[in-house]
């Protein structure tokens, strides 16, 4: 096994690659090879700069460290999504990929079978399967979401490089099997409601409610039936009038 060296970890996962078929799958697999290569191109790092590991419906990439950061975070948070949404607009529901990043970093070595190996690989790749992230990006219409560890928060992100504003991220707890840690999730944080808020939504309120009765209000002499469901004759006494004007 190699001696570990401090890299950048990027990791893609596709959405819900498991639901589809062999066809869709291959079709997918091949737009995040081009969606991370285009990622990459745009950050400046260079082929020579770059490892990457194929996970099927995930890509895992170490990035030298004579990248800045900064760069990758802002290209993340500004080209990844135009790419997406410029393939997703021209596909069917069916083959739409939406992704879930994580941005970390770390030491990793590489074992005799070409393995990573390294508890700063397993972290990120906890970020990336944990359930912050997951309902973060079901909570949304975008195409992706971005998570950046605790030490790339605090050693970029927080610091507002250009084209990254701090304040767009929120802290999440990741619970983990080696306990609980500190991430950043891009955008607003999700309410948790909004099934209650559907449901009370379509609850009318009682003065809404009784609006929609079929009650029907009419000033002077009318006669007859308006609304509801009538069962049986009617009645009308025409000489109430008649004796009030006696």
């Amino acid at each position: 096994m190699t001696d570990p060296v401090y890299r950048t970890i990027l990791l893609f996962d596709i959405e819900q690659y498991g639901s589809r078929d062999d066809v869709e799958q291959a079709f997918l697999r091949r737009v995040l090879y081009d969606v991370v290569d285009t990622t990459l191109l745009t950050a400046d790092v260079d082929e020579t700069a770059r490892l990457r590991a194929d996970r099927g419906d995930s890509v895992m990439e170490l990035i030298d460290t004579a990248v800045p950061v900064p760069n990758l975070v802002k290209t993340l948070l500004t080209e990844t999504p135009a790419l997406l949404h410029n393939k997703n607009r021209l596909l069917a529901d069916s083959a739409r990929m939406r992704l879930r990043i994580v941005l970390s970093s770390g030491y990793v070595a590489v074992d005799e079978l070409d393995g990573w190996v390294g508890s700063d690989l397993n972290h990120a790749v906890r970020l990336l399967n944990s359930d912050p992230l997951r309902d973060a990006l079901k909570q949304r219409e975008a195409d992706c979401v971005l998570c950046v560890s605790d030490g790339i928060y605090k050693g970029v992100v927080r610091h507002g490089p250009l084209g990254v504003r701090p304040e767009e991220f929120h802290q999440a707890t990741v619970e983990t099997k080696e306990g609980p840690t500190v991430a950043w999730v891009h955008g607003e944080p999700g309410t948790g409601g909004s099934s209650e808020a559907a449901a009370g939504s379509a609850a009318p309120a009682p003065e809404a409610a009784a609006s929609r009765h079929n009650d029907t209000r009419i000033k002077g002499d009318q006669y007859g039936q308006t609304g509801g469901t009538l069962h049986g004759g009617q009645h009308f006494d025409f000489t109430g009038r008649a004796r009030d004007e006696r």
